[in-house]
């Protein structure tokens, strides 16, 4: 991978410090690419939490049918109630 790097410092706690050694030996990688790696996953994580619908949002979609066509949802309901009405439980046996 070929981009220009910069240099820059920072002050760590030494468990920091330790975590971040003990993981460049153990994945036989420097500890700056230690750094770029959690930032990379944290960054990714950032992104996809924040393309995902607040609760209001949600609740709306799931109110308009959660993606489901009108003939869908029927299908469905339907589907659920013929395999409720075919359960028997244990103290309905004869």
């Amino acid at each position: 991978m070929s981009y220009a790097l910069k240099r820059t410092s920072m002050a760590l706690d030494p468990r920091t410090l330790e975590s971040m050694t003990e993981l460049a030996k153990r994945w036989s990688i420097s500890k700056a690419e230690v750094m770029r790696r959690a930032i990379k996953h944290y960054k990714e994580e950032a992104d996809r939490r924040a393309t995902l619908p607040g609760a209001l949002d949600a609740l709306a979609w799931l109110q308009n049918g959660g993606g489901l066509s009108v003939h869908e949802a029927e299908d469905f309901r339907r589907e659920m109630q013929a395999e409720r009405q075919a359960k028997v439980y244990w103290w309905e046996e004869t």
